[in-house]
């Protein structure tokens, strides 16, 4: 990785590159610690701290939610939005047929997004001026609008940062947003740990065990995030007027973890919806379920294995759909070798998805309820160890050095066409 770093550094155009997305995390953060005007963020410091739907948000937003920034919303809207359009585009579809038709379709899906991430980032600072009232330093409808498109405007930079990154810099530009965020509080845990350290709290022995930890939580992450079934794919040969075509081996990678993080975005949102519900309804009732479901008891862990792996099965049959694979094979002459074409070919498919997707789904919920656990086995309480963030960051760092490589691989093939 070190390695494949400082030869990415040579090339003047991979310099620019990076040097161009380092500028962007640069404004990201300095944008985050930019208060909104108007707000007294100390009034709001116990609400994060209890575990609620803001307080998970917040991971997204690197702290600009606690600190009531004008990033606060993150790119949050924008998750949700692209969400959105996804699915749709399997439900309507005119939007199915748009994305097909390649470049100039998804263009129009992006435009949509777009759009989308603007309604949804309004809605949810409308929600949070009404939330967040008792902090108005001077309440008005003057101060609530100010606050509220301030917010929006907020978002709606972060998305045009994040595509900005993804033209003209390295990797997924929104997805790098939410990586700095979540690396930037990196130092406040390391800080944390040392207080504990000093105070007596915990001993050395508690640090080590949660760097082998924490490392063996990375390697787990790396190695099923890099597992994939190849399954072979030959092409028969086919004449079109005076050409020969197919007649090639290839292969179809279907990876062990095909929904990435978002099964633990749906249903960590699921089950902390209800305490921040609750925050606002003073029934017993309300109060009882908020109790149950906070993080860390026995009906919380339960739930959100079970509906992380609900998710992870929702999501990947919506993103992969065996029938349309075996389709294009059969249109294009290929075929999986003792596997008949057609819908035997989808039932093959669909029953190897299956399979890997059972052990990829119990892996996203370990990770999901990781943290719950490792207060009790290490000893460090209160960080917000492993989990979604751990999960992001290296499937993130690992999509990000893939198309560096991919970079560099390319400007090899030109050097040598130039020759």
């Amino acid at each position: 990785m070190l390695e494949t770093l400082r030869n990415a550094w040579k090339i003047p155009e991979l310099r620019q590159r990076i040097t161009f997305t380092s500028i962007m995390f640069l404004v990201f953060r300095i944008g985050s610690h930019i208060p909104v005007p108007g707000i007294d963020p100390r009034i709001l410091e116990d609400v994060f701290s209890q575990g609620n739907l803001l307080g998970f948000l917040d991971l997204f937003s690197g702290g600009a939610l606690k600190r009531v920034s004008l990033f606060a919303l993150g790119v949050t809207p924008y998750i949700t939005a692209s969400i959105v359009t996804q699915l749709l585009t399997v439900v309507i579809p005119s939007w199915e047929e748009m994305a097909k038709e390649g470049e100039e379709g998804r263009k129009k899906l992006a435009q949509y997004t777009r759009y989308a991430t603007v309604v949804l980032a309004l809605i949810q600072a409308l929600s949070m001026v009404a939330w967040m009232r008792s902090a108005v330093i001077r309440p008005s409808f003057t101060t609530y609008a100010v606050i509220a498109v301030a917010l929006t405007a907020g978002t709606a930079f972060l998305m045009w940062l994040g595509e900005e990154i993804t033209d003209k810099g390295i990797g997924n530009g929104v997805s790098l947003i939410i990586f700095a965020g979540i690396v930037s509080r990196l130092p406040s845990g390391l800080v944390q740990v040392v207080s504990y350290l000093k105070v007596g709290a915990i001993g050395i022995f508690n640090v080590i065990l949660l760097a082998l930890a924490a490392l063996g939580i990375v390697v787990a992450v790396i190695y099923v995030q890099e597992g994939e079934r190849r399954i072979s794919v030959q092409y028969s040969k086919r004449v079109v007027g005076r050409r020969v075509y197919g007649g090639q081996s290839t292969h179809i990678p279907l990876k062990v973890n095909q929904a990435g993080v978002i099964p633990i975005i749906f249903a960590s949102s699921v089950l902390l919806f209800p305490g921040t519900v609750a925050q606002f309804v003073s029934h017993p009732w309300a109060q009882a379920v908020a109790g149950a479901l906070q993080m860390g008891k026995p009906l919380n862990t339960v739930l959100y294995f079970a509906l992380t792996i609900f998710f992870t099965f929702f999501y990947t049959a919506i993103t992969f759909n065996p029938v349309d694979v075996a389709k294009n094979m059969q249109k294009y002459g290929g075929f999986i070798p003792g596997i008949r074409p057609g819908r035997p070919t989808s039932a093959y498919l669909n029953r190897v998805l299956y399979r890997i997707t059972v052990v990829g789904a119990l892996f996203i919920a370990l990770v999901a309820i990781l943290p719950i656990f490792m207060g009790v086995l290490t000893g460090v309480e209160g960080l917000s160890f492993g989990g979604t963030g751990v999960l992001i960051a290296v499937s993130v760092a690992l999509e990000t050095m893939k198309q560096i490589e991919a970079h560099m691989l390319m400007r090899h093939y030109e050097g040598f066409l130039k020759r």
